[in-house]
């Protein structure tokens, strides 16, 4: 008989109870697919009174999840702790110099550390699996890393955060402001107590160097990322979006050319006709194109319990079968070191948004600073004086130069006419 994959789970919250649960009620076709079965040896987490609604019998709690990797009677980890340092990346470390291997959900200690991780992994012949670290049950690591990988990809981009996609869409639906969105959102458990880490841009900003990564036989530069949030988003730019055939979303976009690596988190105008534009709610989707394969979309559910279990359960059978091969699709020494590419090189159309004072010839500094810059403004919307007396501009630039767009807001900066900062969100024409 076929030993079963003996495996310790780090973490028992929300994914790691849905592991458990997974494991137990899909175990007799997990192990016809996987040729053997998936046996939860030993769990650890912070609180062993809570009641999880999951049985634990005949499994060991460990109170320092560190020593996991330690074990003899163990085939692998499952990390779901979080953290890009601490006991996280220690477990990480500890289990793949051991030779076990490693499943993980964990895309800012990939985004900080996937590197060394995948050369330890490689020393030791180990397993290093993170399916479940980008867009949740999607499996976008998979389709990239073995369904496309006889394509070169020169363009992956996608919505890689439900949490803003979330807010954005209620935000059009109902007309409400950021704020009362986002509370609304922590209050029924889409956003985190501190949610800086989805709303700012820098989740989504993990996953897209994860898929640069893949994508491209680059290293992970995550901090070459440019990341801009959906903090600064209001009621009057979904509006104005809407009126001019767009819906706004934060889309990661990646872009490897002669001229180095392109990597930005941003909120974009999608036009209508585009497929990220219908992606809804607290979804993901990810596009990447190949020069063979064309325009693939991966869409889904993009956290939660069940994708995320999902994910790691779907690497688990991987290793069980024995399937392990280089974490980023290529062996460590062949990923290429990528350049910054200059983002003021890159050309497309712009909005902006500017709340300015309601008095006489604030028009024509706008437009001056425009015209000096090099910019061409192709629409120009001027709505009526708000309580407090001001105005909203908003302007969609021609197809030119971003360095243009940057060098006209530059030149606005600390105009006495300005109230506030001017929004900045590119059109997204691909």
């Amino acid at each position: 008989m076929v030993q079963p994959l003996r495996i310790a789970l780090a973490g028992l919250g929300t994914v790691g109870g849905g592991v458990v649960k997974l494991l137990v009620e899909n175990a007799a076709l997990i192990e016809r697919r996987a040729g053997r079965g998936i046996r939860v040896v030993a769990v650890s987490a912070r609180d062993r009174t809570r009641d999880r609604g999951i049985a634990l019998d005949g499994i060991e709690w460990v109170d320092d999840a560190t020593t996991l990797a330690q074990r003899d009677d163990l085939d692998a980890v499952v990390e779901v702790i979080g953290g890009s340092d601490g006991p996280a990346l220690t477990l990480a470390r500890a289990t793949l110099s051991s030779g076990k291997a490693f499943v993980t959900a964990n895309k800012a200690m990939l985004a900080h550390h996937g590197l060394e991780l995948a050369a330890a992994a490689e020393a030791t012949g180990a397993a290093l699996k993170y399916e479940a670290a980008v867009a949740g049950g999607i499996p976008v690591i998979k389709g990239l890393r073995e369904g496309a990988a006889a394509n070169a990809i020169h363009h992956v981009y996608g919505i890689l955060n439900g949490t803003c996609n979330y807010i954005l869409t209620v935000m059009e639906s109902a007309g409400r402001d950021f704020a009362e969105v986002l509370a609304e959102a922590q209050a029924l458990g889409y956003a985190e107590a501190d949610p800086s880490f989805d709303i700012d841009g820098v989740d989504a900003a993990h996953k897209l160097a994860i898929l640069s990564s893949l994508a491209f036989g680059t290293a992970i530069d995550f901090d070459n990322v440019a990341i801009t949030g959906i903090r600064h988003v209001i009621a009057a730019d979904i509006a104005e979006a809407a009126a001019l055939g767009f819906r706004i979303r934060l889309v990661g976009q990646s872009e490897a050319g002669t001229k180095g690596l392109f990597q930005r988190v941003h909120p974009c105008l999608v036009p209508l006709g585009h497929p990220l534009a219908h992606v809804t709610g607290s979804l993901n989707a990810v596009m990447a194109e190949g020069n063979y394969v064309g325009r693939l979309l991966f869409q889904g559910r993009g956290a939660g319990e069940g994708p995320t279990a999902s994910a790691i359960v779907a690497d688990l059978i991987d290793v069980a079968r024995g399937e392990t091969g280089p974490a980023f699709a290529m062996p460590v020494a062949s990923l290429a070191v990528p350049e910054p590419a200059p983002a003021g090189e890159r050309r497309g159309r712009s909005y902006l948004r500017f709340t300015v004072a309601d008095r006489p010839g604030v028009l024509a500094e706008l437009t001056a600073a425009m015209r000096d810059a090099g910019v061409s403004i192709e629409s120009l919307i001027q709505r009526g004086a708000a309580a407090d007396g001001s105005v909203l501009i908003v302007m969609v630039t021609h197809e030119g130069p971003e360095r243009s767009v940057a060098h006209a807001l530059e030149k606005l900066e600390g105009s006495a006419s300005v109230v506030g900062r001017p929004m900045l969100m590119h059109i997204l024409e691909s």
